[in-house]
This record gives C-alpha cells, sequence and structure tokens, in this order.
C-alpha cells in the first residue's frame, strides 16, 4: 500500500485511563519526514507533557528522536539515534537492547503506531513483526517492545484496519488508520480528532 503524503497536522484525544490531547505536524524534506509534536495528559492522577521531534527517512524508518518530557516529578531529555539498518544509540552510547528496532514508539503518543505501517506497506492478508525503541513516561527508560501488526480487511471508506498485539503487555486491539496512514482510533488510548 503506497499512502498518499500525510496532512499538515493532525490530533489525537486520548480516552480510556488518560484524558489529555496530542498535535503532530508534519514536514516533508528531502531526505524524509520531520515530525514535531507535543502529547500532553493526565492518568492516576500525574500530569505529564512531552514535546518530541521525529526525524524519519524516505521509508520512515526513524533516524533521529529528541523527546522532552515532564511531570510533577522531575523533567527527562532523550536522544534516540537510528542507523536505519537496526542499530540505535540512546543519549550517545551504543542500545544493543534494540538491535534490530526501526521504529520508535512513545507510550503517551498515538502517532507513533503510524511509523510502523507506514514502512511496512502490508497488503490485505499480510502481516509483519515491528519490534520498537518503546519510550517510556515515568523515566524515559528506552525499552525494545516486540509488537505485530497483521492487516485485515478494510472497513469502508477508504480506511485500513490492522490487528495489533504487544505481547509485553498483553494487548491485543484492531487499529482503524484513514489514507494517509494516520490512526484514527487506538481503542482505550486515543481516537483521532482532526
Amino acid at each position: 500500500m503506497i499512502f498518499p503524503d500525510t496532512p499538515r497536522s493532525a490530533c489525537w484525544h486520548h480516552t480510556g485511563r488518560r484524558d489529555g490531547f496530542e498535535v503532530a505536524y508534519f514536514t516533508r524534506g528531502v531526505h524524509g519526514w520531520l515530525i514535531e509534536g507535543t502529547t500532553t495528559g493526565i492518568q492516576d492522577g500525574v500530569t505529564w507533557a512531552v514535546d518530541y521531534r521525529l526525524q524519519l527517512d524516505e521509508s520512515w524508518r526513524t533516524r533521529h528522536a529528541q523527546i522532552s518530557g515532564r511531570t510533577e516529578a522531575q523533567a527527562v531529555v532523550r536522544q534516540v539515534e537510528g542507523d536505519g539498518g537496526g542499530h540505535w544509540r540512546v543519549d550517545g552510547h551504543g542500545a544493543a537492547h534494540l538491535d534490530g528496532c526501526l521504529d520508535v514508539d512513545m507510550e503517551v503518543s498515538a502517532l507513533t503506531n503510524a511509523l510502523p505501517v507506514h514502512r511496512l506497506r502490508l497488503g490485505v492478508g499480510q502481516s509483519a513483526s515491528a519490534p520498537a525503541a518503546y519510550v517510556r513516561l515515568a523515566d524515559a527508560a528506552v525499552d525494545r517492545l516486540e509488537q505485530h501488526y497483521a492487516r485485515v480487511g478494510d472497513p469502508p471508506g477508504r480506511r485500513q484496519r490492522f490487528d495489533y498485539h504487544a505481547p509485553a503487555f498483553d494487548f491485543r486491539c484492531q487499529l482503524d488508520y484513514d489514507e494517509t496512514g494516520l490512526v484514527l482510533d487506538y481503542p482505550g488510548i486515543a481516537r483521532r480528532a482532526g
């Protein structure tokens, strides 16, 4: 599946256990994409705000991510760099535990589930594993997150549907994406607002 260009901006309303909002801006460059965004919310009585800047190559592989997060307890900044071939550095240090990952996934972002969908370009009936460098909110730790995407029959309205599985959280759901490859509905997490 080849996606048309993304919109200039998109936003999501956090739902379920958290309440908040995420806004992202997309800029296409000579060597890929720049996505800049902010996600804010409250979950279990804890407020948070995260700013991010993601540089992706033309194949939507994460090449650099700068993530700045803040809670009442602390403020943290992480620099995560990928070489496009599955090797990573976190804050300038090698991160062998992330070998094989091609995407960044942020715990508090609905946007980052678009990265593997764009990169993989799965047809209906196809599936793939897509492990990611997973940035947690509490301490901005960067862990490996095994993920699996399977494209299932598409719902009406030029949408795409994927079965998603993250074994570490024993989490499964169906994700609906629009024709530009951005998630519309992430059950219990977020819903596209614009």
